[in-house]
């Protein structure tokens, strides 16, 4: 990824000038202090602020924590974050890549590996229970074609965080006989699911690259990557830089979220249009006219998902071990929540945790 980062201040489109006076304010974070939530954090390293500056800051590192992270300042807490910042380090993550067609390009990798190797996918079919005892399980499933029971001595669960903590009966629940332990429970109730909805636009041309930033004569928008504003629904908005496309993609994370989700497709769509329009001084009918598709996908009220990615709330520091933990023998647990390096709610942590509890399950065959 490459481009320009773009801020929307008091009306006004000018560079970003916050980041370094962010990363002053992270950098102040210490696991070696007992835990705390970021806003708790916040009050008592960087106090009240006493003029207009240092409440730019203060709104800039909770809306960088509930953007990224997905999450909750209240809630998430701060060792959680001094943990992914150390794993973001090790790994150069300030570097950014974007797969040049999504994700799909991914999967068909692991799909084409698993027919090589034989392996039988079924797609569409719901998991409804797990009766399990040492050694074997039983799944009881439903696809299209109706009801059936699965067998087998091992299973490896990559349900999201909000199903594993679902209780039976709730959207997209799993009962599980016996129960989790509660060792286990204890540390997923440690961990917490980030809200997020994003939509994707489709317009006829590159319009931003017509937009002139305050006080940078000569420029435009043509080189932008991303777009940050106080919006109060789609505060973050990126392009497809370095590919030039008519694509732009909108970000409501946290309270943005809580907002939208739920609502009809048709209501997202409109409140984007109309954060565009005003971030950007954009009429809605020259929007409206230039618009050729949306695409949004609201995670909260999915039934497999709900929600974004996980974080770590106070005191939240090895409970992805937990989590990750094998239960006899047979339960085995992957998916970014239980990634333990760190890259937790990314998708680098996902598959390192797919292949840490393959091996655990190989090594266990021996």
């Amino acid at each position: 990824m490459s481009g320009d980062s773009w801020c929307v201040s008091k009306g006004q489109v000018s560079p970003c000038d916050f980041w370094s006076q962010v990363e002053e304010v992270l950098e102040k974070m210490d696991d070696s202090h007992p835990d705390e939530s970021f806003a708790a954090f916040l009050d008592r390293c960087c106090g009240q602020p006493k003029n207009e500056a240092q409440r730019n800051v203060r709104e800039h590192a909770l809306g960088y924590v509930s953007g990224f992270n997905a999450a909750d300042p209240t809630l998430v807490g701060v060792h959680w974050l001094v943990q992914q910042t150390q794993a973001e380090e090790r790994i150069q993550a300030d570097r950014s890549y974007r797969a040049r067609n999504g994700y799909a390009d991914l999967l068909d990798v692991f799909q084409k590996k698993m027919e090589v190797d034989g392996i039988r996918l079924r797609t569409e079919t719901v998991v409804e229970k797990v009766k399990w005892q040492p050694g074997n399980a039983e799944l009881s499933i439903h696809d299209r074609g109706g009801s059936a029971t699965l067998e087998a001595p091992r299973v490896l669960i990559t349900l999201p965080l909000p199903l594993l903590k679902a209780r039976w009966g709730e959207p997209g629940a799993v009962e599980f006989t016996p129960s989790l332990p509660q060792r286990k429970i204890q540390a997923l109730d440690k961990m917490e699911m980030g809200k997020v909805i994003r939509i994707v636009l489709r317009f006829r041309e590159r319009f931003w690259e017509r937009i002139q930033p305050h006080g940078e004569e000569g420029s435009n928008l043509g080189g932008m990557s991303f777009l940050f504003s106080e919006d109060e629904y789609f505060p973050t908005w990126w392009t497809t830089m370095p590919r030039v496309s008519p694509v732009i993609t909108g970000w409501a994370p946290f309270q943005a979220a809580k907002r939208l989700s739920g609502q009809s497709r048709e209501f997202v769509i409109e409140q984007a249009l109309k954060s565009l329009r005003s971030i950007l001084k954009m009429s809605s009918k020259e929007l409206e006219r230039m618009l050729e598709g949306a695409s949004c996908h609201d995670w909260q009220s999915d039934p497999f998902s709900r929600g974004a990615y996980s974080y770590g709330k106070v005191g939240a520091v090895e409970a992805e071990k937990v989590i990750a933990e094998p239960v006899g023998d047979t339960l085995f647990f992957a998916g970014e929540a239980t990634d333990t390096t760190g890259n937790n709610g990314t998708v680098n942590g996902a598959i390192a945790s797919g292949q840490r509890a393959a091996k655990q399950i190989l090594d266990g065959l021996d």
